[in-house]
């Protein structure tokens, strides 16, 4: 069962024994690998790798890459992945996270578009347009 955020670090805070809190909490850490994570995702899901590249409007043979750990994306194909995945936006923030990438903030308008894009369920083509029309970066 999954712990939220927002507790952990509560009880963090009140700790006096690092050792007593990682303990109890390390079942809710992120432990696994990017490409695991990834893996993990498509199976819960019960998608299709060759699907979800072509959604993600990435190159096959980068893709694949990043699914077998060979390649680490940079945040934005990250995110065309996630959005190929139509994952939720609780998903993609664990993601990005356990790729170390910034979480999407919402005060900032590139990650305000894809934020909207995700709980919208919009494609990357889709999304790659309104960054457009905001005059923002696209996905690529």
């Amino acid at each position: 069962m999954a712990k939220d955020t927002s507790k952990i670090v509560e009880e963090l805070e009140l700790c006096d024994n690092f050792k007593t809190f990682y303990n109890e909490n390390r079942n809710y850490m992120i432990t696994d690998s990017l490409s695991v994570l990834l893996n993990r995702f498509i199976t819960e899901k019960g998608l299709g790798k060759s699907q979800v590249i072509k959604n993600s409007e990435l190159s096959e043979v980068y893709a694949y890459q990043i699914f077998s750990g060979l390649r680490t994306p940079d945040r934005k194909k990250l995110l065309c992945l996630a959005i190929g995945m139509k994952l939720n936006l609780d998903e993609v923030q664990t993601l990005l996270k356990c790729a170390g990438y910034p979480t999407l903030y919402v005060k900032h308008p590139f990650d305000s578009v894809i934020t909207y894009g995700i709980c919208k369920k919009l494609s990357v083509v889709e999304i790659n347009e309104l960054l457009f029309n905001y005059d923002l970066e696209t996905l690529g």
